[in-house]
């Protein structure tokens, strides 16, 4: 059997059920996630994805799609491309 050491984080307790709803779904438990991302840091040797401050649009972007504002949908994958003339 492996050696194993214990992770102890502080988290909020609704990101950390909604966390564990989605790993659910996923077939994963919060373990198996903390594994995937430390190996996956250990590959990459950094974190596995772009951290970056948002810039003035983006953030103005964010606030009104959190607000319900300028969100546009589609039936199907095939008109969004088509919208988006690809």
């Amino acid at each position: 059997m492996a050696k194993t050491q214990t992770i102890h984080a502080r988290v909020a307790p609704d990101l950390k059920a909604e966390v564990e709803r989605i790993l659910k779904k996923l077939g994963m438990n919060t373990t198996d996630a903390i594994n995937l991302y430390f190996n996956q840091i250990k590959l990459k040797k950094g974190l596995p994805f772009e951290i970056k401050i948002p810039n003035k649009t983006t953030l103005e972007t964010f606030k009104k799609t959190d607000k319900g504002e300028e969100l546009t949908s589609y039936n199907s994958l095939e008109e969004f491309f088509e919208k988006m003339g690809a």
